[in-house]
């Protein structure tokens, strides 16, 4: 199995026959993959449509979490099950554009020769989002990266390409997928962002406040801050036999 995308998805009923046809269409042909949805404890019709979804795409995985326990341990019981060598992430509300997979993955290709890749970003330069949103975005960002040196300037997008094996030794915490650049980069490994199309929501609605997530942000920020700083890599060599 070469690919393999995870999805996280709360109450997202109406997105995902639609959002599964755009996957299917942009991978066909890329290569054999697999498309692994993790229902974070929805209360509305997803389970039922997950489930009549099955029997059209064989290769859809589902998996489920009995109550609601956020996108990032969706994210990871998604990492966890998943089958690929490298994991593609996208958020279950339509607004990541699937025709931008592929994108990612020439760029993984291009660059095979930048030393220990690990994670390719999407960056949403031209969000479909309200003012607000879009601002607190941007100093957020800012604020981030300045504190954490990532250099990424979209974290929150929810389009990545990460490599299986890497992503499963990063630290697991709430909120972990907003901080994926840092984490990978602090165990060593590369990453790049690449400019990628956003889309208006057009179906359901949002399951998250700009309030909640804001204060959330800034503990976990001082969070990584801390992880960053406690890492040491030792430098190991193998000692011969005498």
């Amino acid at each position: 199995m070469q690919l393999s995308v995870v999805i996280p998805v709360r109450n997202e009923a109406e997105n995902i026959l639609p959002l599964l046809g755009e996957i299917h269409a942009a991978l066909e042909g890329q290569g054999e993959f697999e498309i692994v949805y993790v229902d974070d404890g929805s209360t509305d019709a997803t389970p039922k449509v997950l489930a009549e979804a099955q029997a059209r795409y064989p290769r859809l995985r589902v998996l489920a979490h009995a109550q609601g326990c956020g996108q990032s341990a969706a994210l990871v019981t998604g990492f966890r099950a998943a089958r690929g060598e490298w994991i593609a992430t996208l958020d279950g509300d339509g607004q990541n554009d699937p025709a931008d997979i592929p994108k990612l993955l020439e760029v993984r290709d291009r660059t095979r020769d930048l030393a220990n890749l690990q994670l390719v970003a999407g960056y949403r330069k031209k969000r479909q989002d309200s003012w607000l949103k879009r601002f607190s975005s941007r100093v957020a960002n800012g604020v981030r990266s300045r504190l954490l040196g990532d250099a990424t300037p979209d974290t929150g997008c929810g389009l990545k390409l990460i490599l299986r094996q890497a992503v499963l030794e990063l630290p697991v915490f709430d909120h972990m997928h907003r901080f994926l650049p840092a984490l990978v980069q602090r165990n060593g490994g590369r990453t790049l962002s690449v400019e990628v199309n956003h889309r208006p929501r057009t179906r359901g609605r949002s399951n998250y406040g700009m309030f909640d997530r804001l204060w959330v942000g800034i503990v976990d920020l001082f969070g990584v801050m801390w992880l960053q700083r406690r890492l040491r890599r030792p430098r190991v060599s193998e000692r011969p036999r005498t």
